[in-house]
């Protein structure tokens, strides 16, 4: 897999919402599809995203073929404290993808 990006704030504020985004280039082929001679080409798609945060779970998703190439994944969360962001994406072959973020949190 190649290097997801991950957008945070520069900075938040204890109690703060934030905005989080990924992005992880994949090619995401369904299974549906065949090539130029007839054959089925394997599915092969990323089926989970977890991210992590100070250790603790924050958001999962389970991920289906009906989703895009390249999987764009946004949530919010509420800032507990300073901490570390850990994003781990996993496909069917059981690749991953991690990715580690530090918040910069503010008093």
């Amino acid at each position: 897999m190649q290097k997801p990006r991950v957008k945070l704030p520069d900075s938040a504020k204890p109690g703060e919402i934030i905005e989080i985004k990924t992005l992880i280039s994949h090619v995401m082929e369904t299974g549906q599809r065949r090539d130029q001679d007839g054959k089925v080409i394997p599915r092969m798609i990323i089926n989970s995203f977890t991210a992590k945060f100070a250790g603790k779970e924050v958001f999962a998703a389970e991920i289906h073929p009906g989703m895009s190439a390249n999987p764009y994944i946004a949530f919010y969360m509420r800032v507990p404290g300073p901490g570390e962001f850990e994003f781990t994406w996993v496909d069917d072959n059981g690749d991953k993808g991690v990715e580690k973020v530090k918040l910069n949190v503010v008093a």
